[in-house]
């Protein structure tokens, strides 16, 4: 199951996140989404669990817990939307 996971901490790391589910079960891949301009984290990112269960668990758990200071949004991610490309860069 893929897990969006919002209002993350800024200095949240792939490694925090995978640390932080990995109480639930196996945790195949943890992302932070970083922003390309600053390099800065986004706010949000996705952990991918095998397991089902598990990852209901974690979800169910984490959803609205506090990780300094600031309420996680945990719920299962949806398929992202095809949406039309828009040119980069000056106009």
């Amino acid at each position: 199951m893929n897990i969006y996971v919002g209002n993350l901490p800024y200095s949240v790391t792939k490694e925090d996140l995978s640390a932080l589910f990995s109480e639930f079960g196996e945790v195949g891949r943890a992302t932070v989404v970083i922003d390309r301009e600053t390099n800065r984290s986004k706010g949000f990112g996705f952990v991918e669990m095998a397991d089902d269960a598990a990852a209901t668990a974690a979800i169910e758990a984490l959803n609205n817990k506090d990780m300094n200071g600031r309420g996680l949004r945990v719920n299962e991610a949806k398929p992202r939307e095809e949406r039309p490309r828009t040119p980069r860069g000056p106009r």
